[in-house]
């Protein structure tokens, strides 16, 4: 196995290419980042992120990594540092396809690197597949799950979710390829950059303003996702899930696009916290963007107070 890679975010961060098997695009590749704990103790954070996105939340590792967890990122398949020229970006036809990364990932974690007691985290999208991937294999060593603003219904009023889902879905199995028309503003976006609004650095090839195309067998997987969730799972360790307080609609820039939820529902996503298992802490963090641990300062430091109290209370514990 070739050796990683300093990675492009810099030292400390290093990257592995995890090959899989071709599927009818070609050649496919995940990629595993990571970030040793500044005093190595036995713990780690394993995190994936949502759509249209890919690993650089830099301080999000680093506060992982100041209390002893050593911080992988697995970018999936077809997103960021895993997307190859020959590929359809992000697109899935069925939330599965990840589990062989997922895998390879966990097995990477634990039993090649010793961790044995490990944080699954995610964002958005990705908060979805580890829930339903989490449920599925019910990996040993997993000692806590916390997800930040998890798609775990879709947007819009309850005709539109009844009355268009069965379309989706036949289209999806019809018409895999086919794309589904929608506008994207770009606001959530320039909110996060530093070269628009925002304070962060990334690459807006692998993050683009106006998003990627979504297509009708990647929706169809997310909505077969959905309806797995809402049967109830049984993921047995703690969990914590985070969102902002409130969702917004903005059609311009201002204080809704930094102080809300723009992407998704927050009603949504705390209705259905609990449908993960038994153990769920749900805290919704007031002025939080999308991604909570990209808000503005005061908020996110709000939520990594919350993560911190949940951590101490219910995982470290556990694992002492």
């Amino acid at each position: 196995m070739p050796e990683p890679e300093t990675d492009l975010l810099g030292d400390p961060f290093v990257r592995e290419t995890i090959p899989l098997p071709d599927d009818d695009e070609g050649p496919v590749v995940a990629t595993l980042v990571h970030r040793p704990a500044d005093v190595p103790s036995g713990r780690a954070v394993l995190y994936v992120h949502g759509f249209a996105d890919y690993f650089f939340q830099t301080e999000y590792a680093a506060w992982w990594a100041a209390r002893g967890y050593a911080f992988y990122a697995l970018d999936l398949r077809k997103y960021g540092r895993s997307i190859r020229e020959h590929q359809t970006p992000n697109y899935a036809s069925d939330l599965a396809e990840y589990y062989p990364e997922l895998d390879e990932a966990w097995r990477r974690v634990t039993a090649r690197d010793g961790h044995d007691h490990v944080v699954l985290s995610a964002h958005s999208t990705g908060g979805l597949v580890v829930s339903l991937w989490a449920d599925d294999r019910a990996p040993g060593a997993l000692a806590g799950l916390v997800l930040n603003s998890p798609w775990f219904h879709m947007q819009g009023g309850a005709a539109l979710r009844i009355l268009g889902t069965p379309v989706v879905k036949q289209i999806g199995a019809r018409q895999p390829r086919r794309e589904i028309r929608r506008n994207v503003s770009g606001l959530y976006t320039r909110s996060l950059h530093r070269d628009h609004d925002g304070e962060w650095d990334f690459d807006l090839s692998w993050k683009p303003l106006a998003s990627f195309a979504v297509y009708a067998g990647w929706l169809r997987a997310i909505r077969n996702g959905h309806a797995a969730l809402h049967r109830g799972l049984d993921v047995r360790c703690p969990a914590l899930v985070l969102s902002s307080d409130a969702s917004a609609l903005p059609t311009e820039m201002g204080e809704d696009v930094h102080g809300t939820d723009i992407v998704l529902e927050v009603p949504q996503i705390r209705r259905w916290a609990t449908a993960l298992g038994p153990h769920v802490t749900y805290v919704a963090v007031p002025g939080a963007r999308h991604d909570v641990v990209l808000s503005r300062p005061a908020v996110r430091a709000q939520a990594y107070d919350e993560i911190e109290r949940w951590r101490t209370a219910y995982v470290d514990r556990a694992g002492d």
